[in-house]
């Protein structure tokens, strides 16, 4: 039988007809200047809506097929110890239990590290290295039948010696999870000796629990021969992907992985989620049935990683004016039974033990340090905030050790400029856009700093119960993963006949707007309103080898790989609207939801039309890569960041030294986002990354007892800051003149971790308050958090 129908085209030609005649997706030619939802303007997050009116839907939303299991995990109750016997047979005689996973069922390898380093089993396999660690899995009808007959194991234990934090594990001997890394520059230890004062000290740095308001989660359908499909909530779907297969034993292309939105993700959904997405996949291929697994809050808690607690053993030496000569430090970090992302977390603290000063003569060692508790991993600021803090406890000594103001000496330790010489870090990359000096000095004016520090200092000399502190610190703040080869991003982007626009990269949307700020990117591109663009699940199947949305990078990659994307159709269309009007590609502009081409004026809807008809491809990969970085880690040299992120905030408190209670009086905060591609949403990131690190300093603390369990394992016995915790008054600025000099999106700067940082300004001021009672003549030597017990503890002290 023929192809061809009568009319000598293919078969079935005669009955289809032209595309519809697009909708009026634009406005009429000619009729509007500006696009709604471009960049560098204010656009309300996408979801927004959707999230005050609870229609947005999480991965616990999506509708469960007939048949859907669901798993949960049987956690190990001791910190260290051999596993002598497991009996799961109540487990398995449990009402409505299918069946139960151990390591012994895991078709590929039985691990889920993100490294590589083989450290970290899905289940614990003969031993078992904190409490809280996976043993088995049991899979049941329901939720609650699987929570109930996990608890029924009888497993026997041998018990092994356990170290619980990083000082007692270096005092024991304790191995590296990860190799150390040093940064030296100069000769530390001679500058040292040179120095007319000297000060040595270690300071305690608490962990953090990410506490999203969506804890872990994956929902796994079983697919024909190998295929699985995973939704998840978590921030780094191609790693999920991989360790998914690798646990399978399958190629990566037979596991898609998909993510709608998450409900908070602070780095504790980077590479925890690796855990329960191979879990709900292993079950949904052992049984043919689409699995779901969510552990409750507590036991969310005990088994996921946090913010890695550090012990921080300093020397500085310096002058009378308090200018810095030499620094050395020692950073040890409870990175808990495994690797993870230990190694990375350690160096960029390392990479910010310098903050916004320079050091003359350096030198500095991370220790990360195996302990047995939960593996700890990425945080907001990945290891950053522990080295900005240890730099301003520095600050704080000088401050206190020459009787001056602390912001005086802070001033006087700036990076300065290459005519100076004091613009190199200690990791030898030069500070060529270094404007902290000029953020600090506009916030201590429109703060009224000075007055403000004069009128507490007179408070607090009249010498009663409550004392007040005020503090100005800045941060400075590196842009780019420290792994090179993360620094890409992908993008697909369709247009389709009518003129509406299809969005895909691969980057997950957290909350933060990353998806608004893309498409206000692509809009402003193609010259469309916002609306038009709609951005859909990120998923494997569309943009492969993403990285992780982490690193404050989400938006500089994945709005610069939609950008290409757009381009590449752009020129097509231009190419096409100057061939079919018989004009030159100089004559086509692409204006408010319309095309000029000449003299005539063309809605873009009808452009992608007759560019449709005219067989004209109106799709695009597009894709990025970081220029310029580089790094060497054996020498400890090179260009690890593309540029630097700068802020700062002035914090006043009023103190309890009776009961070491605090409330924040006002903060004040000047950050620079570089040309904001939405201010509104970087001023809300402003916000929310400020309380966040005010509540790492304050209240939230981490607590095991001495059997390595963490007793702080649910918002009822952790406590994150309350609306009534946040500044009585609170003024919240972008520094407006700002533009990145870098080629960055639109000339843009990251914003999602750098500010978290600005909360250090509380906790000085806090020490400010404390320091009083002694006349400020002694540094507090506050450890973070500072509750109100450690305050107390420290004005006892000062008392003595």
């Amino acid at each position: 039988m023929s192809d061809l129908g009568t009319s000598g085209e293919p078969a079935g030609t005669e009955q289809r007809r032209d595309p519809p005649a697009p909708r009026q997706l634009a406005r009429g030619g000619g009729g509007a200047t500006a696009i709604r939802g471009g960049v560098h303007t204010d656009l309300h997050h996408d979801s927004a809506i959707k999230h005050v009116t609870g229609r947005a839907e999480y991965c616990d939303d999506i509708v469960e097929p007939v048949g859907t299991l669901h798993a949960y995990l049987g956690l190990s109750t001791r910190a260290h110890a051999k596993i002598i016997d497991l009996d799961l047979s109540a487990v398995r005689a449990a009402p409505g239990v299918v069946g139960v996973l151990t390591a012994d069922d895991v078709p590929g390898v039985n691990d889920v590290s993100p490294t590589g380093r083989d450290d970290e089993p899905v289940f614990a396999e003969g031993k078992v290295e904190f409490w809280g660690q996976p043993v088995f899995a049991v899979v049941a009808e329901s939720r609650d039948a699987a929570r109930r007959a996990a608890r029924l194991a009888e497993i026997a234990y041998e018990d092994l010696p356990h170290v619980l934090d990083p000082q007692s594990a270096r005092d024991a001997g304790m191995p590296y999870v990860t190799p150390p890394l040093t940064l030296k520059r100069g000769e530390a230890a001679e500058a040292m000796a040179r120095a007319k004062h000297r000060i040595k000290g270690r300071f305690n740095v608490g962990g953090q629990d990410h506490l999203y308001l969506e804890g872990h989660i994956a929902f796994a359908m079983p697919g024909e021969d190998d295929d699985v499909i995973v939704h998840s909530s978590t921030q780094h779907p191609t790693e999920a992907q991989h360790m998914v297969a690798h646990v399978l034993g399958v190629a990566s292309n037979a596991v898609t992985v998909n993510v709608r939105r998450m409900g908070g993700g602070f780095g504790g959904k980077e590479t925890q989620m690796n855990l329960f997405c191979a879990v709900a996949a292993l079950a949904a291929k052992r049984w043919n049935r689409a699995v779901k697994i969510r552990p409750d809050r507590d036991d969310d808690m005990s088994a996921t990683g946090k913010r890695h607690d550090f012990v921080v053993d300093y020397e500085v030496g310096f002058d009378d004016e308090g200018r810095i000569a030499a620094v050395t430090g020692d950073f040890a970090a409870r990175c808990g039974f495994s690797s993870d992302l230990s190694g990375p977390v350690t160096d960029r603290a390392l990479f910010h033990a310098d903050n916004a000063y320079y050091y003359p003569d350096v030198l500095l060692n991370s220790h990360p340090m195996k302990t047995n508790t939960v593996s700890n991993t990425a945080f907001r600021g990945f290891g950053g905030p522990q080295g900005v803090i240890a730099a301003e406890r520095i600050i704080e000594e000088i401050a206190y050790h020459r009787g001056l103001d602390s912001l005086e000496v802070r001033k006087r330790n700036f990076y300065g400029d290459a005519e100076d010489g004091r613009n190199v870090t200690p990791y030898h990359q030069r500070v060529e856009d270094n404007i902290a000096p000029r953020i600090v000095a506009e916030l201590e004016q429109s703060a009224d700093y000075r007055a403000r520090r004069r009128a507490v200092l007179d408070w607090n000399a009249k010498g009663g119960i409550v004392r007040k502190g005020i503090a100005l610190t800045p941060v400075k703040f590196g842009i780019s993963f420290t792994a090179t080869w993360y620094n890409q991003a992908g993008a697909l982007l369709h247009i389709y006949s009518d003129g509406s626009i299809h969005l895909n990269h691969g980057g997950t949307e957290m909350g933060q707007g990353l998806n608004t700020k893309v498409a206000q990117v692509v809009a402003e591109e193609l010259q469309v309103d916002v609306d038009h663009i709609k951005i859909t699940r990120t998923t494997t199947e569309k943009v492969p080898n993403t990285s992780a949305t982490a690193a404050s990078s989400g938006s500089d990659l994945n709005g610069m790989a939609a950008l290409d994307a757009a381009r590449q159709i752009k020129e097509r269309l231009t190419a096409f609207a100057a061939e079919r009007w018989q004009t030159d590609e100089s004559q086509v502009r692409f204006i408010a939801n319309n095309v000029r081409i000449g003299g005539e004026t063309v809605p873009f809807a009808d452009l992608v039309r007759e560019a449709y008809m005219a067989r004209i491809h109106l799709s695009a990969a597009g894709f990025y890569k970081t220029p310029k970085i580089h790094w060497d880690r054996a020498s400890g040299k090179g260009r690890p960041f593309y540029y630097y992120a700068y802020g700062a905030a002035c914090s006043e408190v009023s103190v309890d030294t009776l009961t070491g209670e605090y409330r924040v009086e006002r903060t004040d905060i000047l950050h620079d986002v570089g040309r904001s591609l939405n201010p509104i949403i970087d001023k809300g990131q402003v916000e929310g990354a400020f309380i966040q690190g005010m509540g790492w300093l304050t209240t939230e603390e981490l607590w095991w007892d001495d059997k390595g369990r963490l007793r702080t394992h649910a918002p009822s016995t952790y406590k994150i800051p309350l609306a009534s915790d946040r500044p009585r008054i609170f003024n919240v600025e972008l520094a407006s003149w700002s533009e990145n000099r870098e080629r960055t999106i639109k000339r843009s700067k990251a914003v999602g971790e750098p500010p978290f940082m600005l909360g250090i300004s509380v906790f000085e001021a806090l020490s400010h308050a404390v320091a009083s009672i002694a006349d400020y003549q002694t540094c507090p030597r506050l450890d973070a958090p500072a509750t109100p017990e450690r305050v107390l503890m420290a004005i006892e002290r000062l008392r003595e």
